[in-house]
């Protein structure tokens, strides 16, 4: 034991782990009160940025929509940069302090657009036909500079906030990993309650009472987060950064396109490290020309550990392995993430439908705010997950014989499905809001829009709530898959990977807007998409969209059959596989 102690301090390998207090939920007050005010933030500040930009900003609704995926896409790619740096450099605490800081300096300066006069345009008349001031290049600038601060913050916190509660807890112990577990729930608890509370309460004072007021709460709440998460500081378990998982993944790739023309005869090399933390992978079948990267010869040096050399000209089948199982991800994230095409349209022209709906809900005086309608989406996914969980997973376990009822492509396959039925019946309701607002005296006009259809919009609920269990469904099935499927060492990775399949499908839904706007504004049928959406035929577009989900699913359909779930390799016997 000493001899293997002075080895480990020669050798520099010393474990850590001796030395690190786990104080699991006794910091938990300080990591989740500030997750609880730091979602506040977050999701007050762009929640109604739809509305926003076309109230306060004078933008028409296709450029407000355009500017909110974009922002939107941007912020969710952000986060691969954001877990690059986490992984390599800086470690998540110092990455979620960078982070917060920026979404409070976003938060702030977006609440001075509102507050100073000059920093926004004049406001529109309310004469029908009045021509509307744009915003100045000067005004633009500094909107885009409070984005660009969100977008460092909501890019650097989303890969790193559910790694970070985790690492308080010892994954070693039974109780750490309870732990864990438990805070998971927690952690999608309190990001669903802070959507909530932004998308009704915070909403509501943007939207009727003041927009200084309204923006003026995000940026209190994102100091609170600050001040709570930097009070736990030297309680903390800080993880030191280990290396980013790209490092491996290009390693292997260069070696193999290095030993392309080898055969695959010979020994291979399957080294580990002592203290190599990921499951041992079994050997597949498929991508077998990666397998090349692990084939030694005569000229490839060891340590006298037994790793390579050179780790750009020899890597061991294990690395092989993990690579593979994120080349067999990625056919299976692009089909997923384009379910979130079809979301974003129920998270911005839903919107727009509210304003020309009739959104009094029992006193006349009490209007819905058009942004609050999406809270039903929210409602949807928040009511079914504990059903899915107490009752369905039960009840599908007795007939398939899994713990968790079906699979999780399953699980994502009926979440898009439910996607294309919540698009036919946006587009059923769409037509349904219009014919009313053109046949039956309207309710009054919206500003710069059109005649307020007296169709109540309690009939947008359905396809937000329809939309809502899809995502229960798809969305945290698609969590579930990459956290699973991905190498241990690779789990933030694959958050951010999650998150960029959003931004993709955030940059895919501007592009779509701009191509049906500019192809169908000139046609004989008119424009789909106007201003006033009782001229346009936007519920031509959601079957547009619907028909795009569908092939979608198709495609979906095609590469969950040809995928192949993990194996590992048992730890009481390295010839047993076990399927994840």
């Amino acid at each position: 034991m000493e001899a293997e102690k002075t080895e480990k301090k020669i050798t520099g390998e010393e474990d850590d782990e001796s030395k690190i207090i786990y104080r699991g939920w006794k910091v938990m007050p300080f990591i989740i009160g500030n997750e609880t005010f730091e979602k506040l933030g977050i999701v007050g500040s762009s929640s109604n940025l739809v509305i926003y930009l076309t109230t306060v900003f004078n933008m028409k609704s296709i450029t407000a929509a355009t500017v909110v995926n974009i922002y939107s896409g941007t912020s969710n790619f952000g986060t691969i940069v954001a877990a690059f740096l986490c992984d390599s450099y800086f470690g998540r605490y110092k990455t979620l302090s960078v982070a917060m800081i920026a979404c409070f300096l976003g938060s702030v300066a977006m609440d001075l657009t509102a507050v100073i006069n000059q920093l926004h345009p004049a406001k529109c008349a309310k004469e029908i036909g009045s021509v509307c001031k744009g915003p100045s290049i000067v005004q633009i600038m500094f909107l885009a500079g409070a984005m660009v601060l969100l977008v460092i913050g909501a890019g650097g916190i989303r890969p790193c906030n559910l790694p970070f509660g985790a690492d308080q807890f010892d994954p070693k112990t039974k109780e750490g990993k309870r732990g864990i577990e438990s805070f998971f729930n927690w952690y999608f608890f309190t990001f669903t309650f802070a959507q909530m509370v932004s998308l009704t309460v915070i909403v509501y004072v943007q939207s009727n009472v003041s927009w200084s007021i309204g923006l003026a709460i995000p940026a209190i709440l994102m100091f609170l987060g600050c001040l709570i998460f930097f009070s736990g500081s030297k309680l903390y378990v800080k993880v030191k950064p280990s290396g980013s998982p790209i490092h491996s993944i290009t390693r292997v790739i260069v070696v193999a396109i290095k030993k392309r023309k080898l055969n695959l005869v010979g020994s291979m090399y399957t080294h580990t490290a002592k203290h190599f933390r990921n499951s041992k992978l079994s050997h597949t079948e498929q991508f077998r020309f990666l397998d090349k990267a692990a084939i030694q010869t005569p000229e490839d040096k060891l340590n006298i550990d037994g790793s390579p050399a050179d780790p750009w000209k020899l890597c061991s089948m294990q690395q092989v392995e993990e690579v593979k199982c994120v080349i067999r991800v990625l056919p299976v994230w692009l089909s997923a993430a384009l379910f979130y095409v079809a979301y974003i349209q129920q998270t911005t022209y839903t919107i727009f439908q509210s304003l020309q709906s009739d959104r009094h809900l029992g006193s006349k005086s009490f209007q819905i705010p058009p942004a609050t309608y999406t809270v039903f989406l929210m409602l949807g996914m928040t009511i079914f997950i504990p059903i899915y969980d107490r009752v369905l997973v039960p009840f599908l376990r007795k007939y398939t014989g899994r713990d968790s009822g079906i699979t999780q492509l399953q699980r994502v396959g009926a979440g898009m499905f439910l996607c294309i039925t919540s698009m036919m019946v946006s587009a059923i309701v769409e037509q349904r809001r219009r014919t009313v607002a053109l046949t039956r005296p309207p309710l009054g006009f919206a500003l710069r829009k059109g005649a307020i259809s007296s169709m109540s919009g309690m009939w947008l609920i359905p396809q937000l709530v329809l939309m809502g269990v899809g995502d229960a469904l798809a969305g945290v099935g698609q969590m579930e898959f990459y956290y699973k499927q991905f190498p241990e060492n690779m789990r933030s990775f694959a958050g951010s990977l999650y998150y960029c399949g959003i931004g993709l499908a955030s940059y895919l839904s501007s592009f779509l807007l701009s191509a049906v706007h500019n192809i169908t504004e000139g046609s004989l049928g008119g424009n789909w998409l106007p201003e006033d959406l009782n001229k346009g035929r936007l519920e031509y577009f959601y079957y547009f969209v619907a028909g795009m989900m569908t092939i979608n699913f198709a495609y979906f359909l095609l590469v969950s059959h040809w995928y192949r779930y993990k194996d590992i390799v048992a730890k009481d016997n390295d010839i047993d596989k076990v399927s994840v």
